[in-house]
């Protein structure tokens, strides 16, 4: 495995990401949308501006939510299988290329493009929150603010597995979407059905680990237990033991989320 030309080929998918501002518009997003909520989240109880930073990170948790796994998905579903259908696949590996090169390219051009508009959106309230709250406010925030990026990375891994596997972008986009819906809206309502039906007889503590098996509950764990306030923030927060409230146990488990769907889709793009 050469690391210049997987270097080369992630250096040339950034730039593509950069030539049609993909990156300035999310950044831009991100900005715009975090301001909003750092400043006017308190209008409610009458009071304008930052107010507490466990209660800015509570409310950012949510917007990242939603935003970006949905933005992730989107921007690697075509990664492999765009490739494929324009024709440029055959001749991109009849270079002298392997197709694990070719994969490790892709996701870390992908990779970077996501991150820099992760960062960069959030980098404004950074400075903000440091001059209201000084270097603990600042460290929390940064610690969300790398969780926010793991989420995104593990959410592309699924995105690139998706292209990989689909023989279509129209497939490939459309099974992107429901795996959004599926991750994001339905994961814990089914979860929380299942122990509201039961009046508590299933699941019991260990519901709790069922929520390894969704990326975007290991960054609400993530966050939620990085401040004693922000615990009871969560219908489903409030189950996890404290065996599971562990930052360097999440960050772990969200490393898997990275790393096994790129090794099932180097799996199957090798076969």
């Amino acid at each position: 495995m050469e690391f210049s030309q997987i270097m080369t080929l992630a250096a040339k998918e950034f730039r593509d990401r950069m030539r049609n501002r993909w990156v300035l518009a999310v950044a831009l997003v991100f900005t715009a949308f975090s301001l909003v909520i750092t400043y006017f989240g308190g209008a409610s109880s009458g009071q304008l501006g930052p107010r507490s930073i466990e209660f800015i990170i509570a409310s950012l948790v949510s917007l990242v939510i939603y935003l970006i796994p949905l933005i992730a998905l989107l921007l690697g579903f075509d990664a492999i299988v765009g490739e494929r259908e324009r024709g440029s696949l055959d001749l991109l590996l009849a270079l002298p290329i392997t197709k694990l090169e070719l994969l490790l390219g892709k996701y870390l051009g992908l990779a970077a493009a996501l991150t820099l508009s992760t960062l960069g959106g959030f980098a404004l309230v950074a400075a903000l929150l440091y001059q209201q709250f000084g270097w603990a406010g600042l460290f929390h925030y940064l610690g969300f603010m790398l969780s926010s990026t793991l989420l995104g990375l593990a959410f592309l891994s699924l995105a690139v597995l998706l292209s990989v596997l689909s023989r279509e972008r129209t497939r490939a986009s459309g099974l992107a979407i429901a795996l959004w819906f599926f991750f994001v809206l339905v994961f814990d309502l089914l979860l929380l059905g299942a122990l509201v039906a039961s009046g508590g007889d299933v699941g019991g503590e260990s519901l709790a680990y069922l929520l390894l098996l969704n990326p975007a509950d290991v960054f609400r764990i993530l966050n939620i237990f990085s401040l004693d306030d922000m615990r009871n923030l969560y219908g489903l927060g409030s189950i996890v033991p404290p065996a599971l409230a562990k930052p360097w146990l999440m960050g772990l488990v969200m490393g898997a989320w990275i790393v096994v769907p790129l090794g099932i889709a180097r799996w199957r793009f090798k076969s």
